[in-house]
């Protein structure tokens, strides 16, 4: 097991003085907190001894049914007997790799790839193989010839995980052509997708995109979530997956949980059944949509020359490359020390890379703050720069091979 290097900067970014740029807490300052208050009052009054007790495995029905609604706004037709609902999508990832996964397989991944993700691999010993992405996400002739090359070693790949839509932490989409390719690449060398979609309702400019999953329900396993559509603290997400993974994922979760929690699962019943969600979607989507352009903006007119940086549809995430010779995690603690914070890129690859990237987190701050951070950020650069002019690089810029997206991205 490897700490998260999210997680160890918690204890620092919690701190008042400092401006958080690293974690992606969603802001659930927005919501109707009284309303939900309420709601949830009413609901222990009303139906306490149900909401109190354990539940089944599989999690409970209606929810489960509420949730085949929520994926059908991605074109997703589903069974609520093929769900099962889990303590976040994180738990749905973890039993997932359990099942599939034994010491040495092989498990695909995007580069940059979410930290969470890299650490439930690792945590199952699987060997992760990254496969680059772009602006138009991940490349599908870069999955083509990884796969045949690992296919000429004799090597078995268990799964493809991809966060296509808004992906943590590049913030780049998957293209509808590429969906397409991506899927009949997969199918070609008989590989399993886990699509990975907590964003995929935060999209800024369009509605929904087509989930992998609706144009493959044989081959794509589809982990959703709702801590970025409600609440995080709520710790409730689930999987979609064929049938017989289904009977193994509800196995796994009984040895690991027992069941989830009914008190959470009730709760986001409710709220689905009663409160008017999608519009409390569309209001995160307004905020978040405020938050990514003053990013963009602050950006755009305070980083210094050589900076590149990914501009999202979507989501939570800029995605930063430094200049040739900076090392974004040996500049942590002086950006700490500056009062501003950020994830190094290094946490979001399994093979050594990201020296040069950072993930930059729009959705918490309040705008004045992020210009705050991106100004203090950008200075902390500046400095860099010029030790860098002065005493040499810090370190020789990334040989990995990895294709970063640079800031035309759209």
């Amino acid at each position: 097991m490897v700490p998260s290097e999210i997680r160890a900067l918690f204890s620092v970014v919690s701190r008042p003085e400092i401006v958080s740029l690293a974690g992606g807490a969603p802001y659930v300052s927005a919501l109707p907190l009284d309303v939900i208050g309420d709601m949830i009052g009413e609901l222990v009054a009303g139906k306490g001894a149900e909401v109190l007790q354990y539940g089944p495995a599989q999690g409970d029905v209606h929810l489960r049914e509420r949730i085949c609604e929520v994926m059908a706004l991605e074109g997703v037709q589903a069974s609520a007997d093929d769900v099962v609902v889990t303590v976040g999508a994180q738990q749905a990832l973890d039993l997932v790799t359990k099942i599939f996964v034994d010491p040495g397989d092989v498990v695909l991944a995007e580069a940059p790839s979410y930290v969470g993700a890299l650490g439930t691999f690792a945590a199952y010993q699987a060997d992760v193989v990254h496969v680059p992405l772009d602006e138009a996400g991940l490349v599908p002739a870069a999955l083509r010839e990884t796969l045949e090359r690992l296919g000429k070693e004799g090597r078995r790949v268990k799964f493809l995980y991809t966060v296509p839509t808004f992906q943590n932490p590049a913030g780049v989409t998957l293209t509808t052509a590429r969906r397409a390719q991506i899927l009949e690449i997969c199918a070609a060398h008989d590989v399993l997708v886990i699509e990975d979609n907590p964003y995929g309702l935060l999209g800024f400019d369009h509605e929904p995109m087509r989930a992998l999953r609706a144009d493959d329900a044989d081959r794509v396993i589809y982990l959703g979530s709702f801590s970025k559509t409600i609440a995080s603290g709520l710790r409730v997400g689930w999987v979609l997956a064929p049938h017989a993974v289904r009977a193994k994922l509800v196995l796994a979760a009984e040895s690991a949980i027992l069941c989830p929690s009914n008190f959470s699962q009730l709760a986001v019943r409710e709220y689905l059944a009663t409160q008017p969600w999608q519009e409390q979607i569309k209001d995160f989507r307004e905020l978040y949509r405020e938050r990514r352009d003053t990013m963009l903006e602050a950006l755009d007119q305070l980083m210094p020359d050589g900076c590149t940086w990914t501009r999202p549809a979507g989501g939570f995430f800029v995605w930063l490359t430094l200049p040739e010779g900076l090392d974004s995690k040996a500049m942590a603690p002086r950006a700490i020390a500056e009062r501003v914070a950020y994830v190094p890129g290094t946490g979001f690859y399994a093979d050594g890379g990201g020296h040069r990237q950072m993930r930059l987190s729009y959705c918490f701050p309040e705008p004045h703050r992020i210009r705050e951070g991106v100004r203090r950020l950008a200075g902390v650069i500046e400095q860099e720069l010029r030790l860098r002019d002065t005493f040499g690089g810090v370190r020789p810029s990334d040989t990995d091979g990895v294709h970063t997206p640079g800031p035309d991205v759209v």
